[in-house]
């Protein structure tokens, strides 16, 4: 089953409140929430505070938006167990985190396996508060393309491990519809936005509306509930933002 939701990022530098209510008006379902403006790491009154007024307005808590970097956060002061701790307040089946901050041919040996390692760790920690870890696909990671996403997660071959995915701007239809196909074992969700050909250039989601409906046509055969979760509105308006729910929903119909 197919969730349509909001990644909350879209709307970072607006109140919590006028995110759940874009949302609900909208006729989503969901809502990805963000940890560093809107549910910021350790803050567990807000996050309960936020969990409760998104489930009041008929909404799921979609995942956590950690932005923990795996090899790196740690050293930075930020701990797993303190974003686990946020989560469990928010109430949340999913925490996002990031397979490192290096592309994969710049990412070494030894910074890999301990990408591995801590991955490892964290999956550990998540499941022992039902709640899973679900990779950010995206450059400069080790999920930057779907084989080195692949990759990741076959040599961690965890249970509680899983990954989003988006396509890539500089790829066409065919080539993302390959690069989507390669990460469906592992796929609990995507991000969906129209862009290209560079990531700076957002455009309607009505104008790639031919290329989801075969995106959503592939991600149908995947089990269990799938999240489907706007981001990235051209001008981050709420107008553009309304629009483009107007599309998903057609895309889902």
């Amino acid at each position: 089953m197919m969730q349509p939701g909001l990644v909350s990022v879209t709307f970072k530098h607006r109140p919590c409140e006028d995110v759940i209510h874009y949302a609900h008006k909208a006729q989503l379902k969901s809502i990805e929430w963000h940890g560093q403006n809107h549910v910021p790491h350790g803050d567990l009154e807000t996050a309960r505070r936020i969990g409760q007024s998104t489930r009041a307005a008929g909404l799921a808590v979609a995942a956590y938006g950690s932005y923990y970097v795996l090899g790196r956060s740690e050293d930075m002061g930020l701990s797993f167990d303190m974003v686990l701790q946020t989560a469990e307040a928010l109430g949340t089946p999913l925490i996002r985190v990031w397979a490192g901050d290096q592309s994969p041919e710049n990412t070494s040996d030894d910074l890999r396996t301990v990408i591995l390692e801590e991955a490892g760790r964290v999956a550990d920690m998540a499941a022992e508060k039902r709640i899973k870890v679900v990779f950010e696909f995206h450059r400069d990671t080790l999920t930057q393309t779907a084989a080195s996403c692949a990759a990741l997660l076959n040599d961690l071959d965890h249970p509680n491990v899983c990954t989003y995915w988006q396509p890539a701007p500089e790829f066409d239809v065919k080539r993302n519809l390959t690069e989507l196909r390669t990460v469906l074992p592992w796929l609990v969700g995507l991000h969906v936005f129209h862009w290209g050909p560079t990531h700076m250039d957002r455009h309607p989601l009505a104008q790639g509306e031919s290329d989801w409906a075969r995106y959503l046509a592939m991600a149908r055969s995947c089990p269990g509930l799938l999240n489907v979760l706007l981001e990235f509105v051209k001008g981050g308006t709420v107008e553009q933002f309304n629009e483009d729910a107007v599309t998903l929903h057609r895309l889902l119909a």
